[in-house]
């Protein structure tokens, strides 16, 4: 019963259904972010998929694609034992051929990387033509991962730096709202503060002190008028050119 328990505030983690609020101190980022990428998977149909830096790949259930491929270095921010990667690199050069991929996500590791460049050369090259590239940052968060953290970005930056490496942009989408992004992060910083190396003590944090702020907050959004001027993460869905 205790390893039930476990793995349903596991999977709270990425996919927050509404008893995730008491359970996930990160709720409104992971609901937004979770939306934001459903409003795209219909693009996805059959075909290969890279995950760039998939870490635990937590959406790959997400894509009805022919064959899921995780990619990612050893060591980073992540323990290596807490990925599930298919594939590990150097960091330089994706071990595939190219225009091998119909689509690559990559969910919140742009800001991780310092040779965007690179990166961003490898993706388009082992991309098929027209193929599709999903891809989340961050506009708003604190530093995670140290000393990988690197970057944050604007809609504007973001939509700029894709244009410039060949890739037209399908869907562009802000996740979460000018008060959900102050609401979060005052959750976040709660439960970073009284963080423990317990984690059923860290589970009651999250219940009786994050959870409330992230209702109260929620309601706010609600009642206010909308403002999108600051947010959490981007979302972008580009095309191959």
């Amino acid at each position: 019963m205790l390893a039930g328990i476990e793995n349903y505030i596991k999977k709270q983690a990425f996919f927050p259904t509404i008893p995730g609020i008491f359970l996930n101190p990160f709720y409104i980022s992971r609901i937004n972010l979770l939306q934001n990428i459903k409003k795209n998977i219909h693009f996805f149909d059959g075909g290969y998929l890279l995950d760039v830096g998939c870490g635990r790949k937590p959406y790959e259930s997400l894509f009805n694609v022919t064959s899921y491929i995780g990619l990612d270095i050893a060591g980073g921010g992540h323990d290596d034992d807490a990925k599930s990667a298919d594939v590990y690199y150097d960091g330089k050069v994706f071990p595939f051929i190219d225009s091998f991929f119909d689509y690559v996500i990559s969910n919140q590791v742009l800001e991780h990387v310092l040779d965007q460049e690179q990166l961003m050369k490898e993706i388009y090259r082992v991309l098929k033509p027209d193929g599709l590239l999903l891809i989340t940052a961050p506009f708003v968060w604190d530093e995670h991962e140290a000393p990988y953290d690197y970057w944050r970005y604007t809609s504007f930056g973001l939509n700029y730096f894709f244009s410039k490496k060949g890739f037209g942009i399908i869907e562009q989408y802000k996740s979460g709202n000018y008060i959900e992004t102050l609401v979060q992060m005052f959750s976040s910083y709660i439960y970073t503060i009284f963080l423990t190396k317990n984690r059923y003590l860290n589970v009651l944090i999250s219940i009786f002190l994050c959870s409330p702020i992230l209702i109260f907050g929620l309601i706010l959004s609600k009642v206010l008028p909308k403002n999108k001027n600051l947010y959490l993460d981007n979302v972008i869905l580009a095309r191959k050119r």
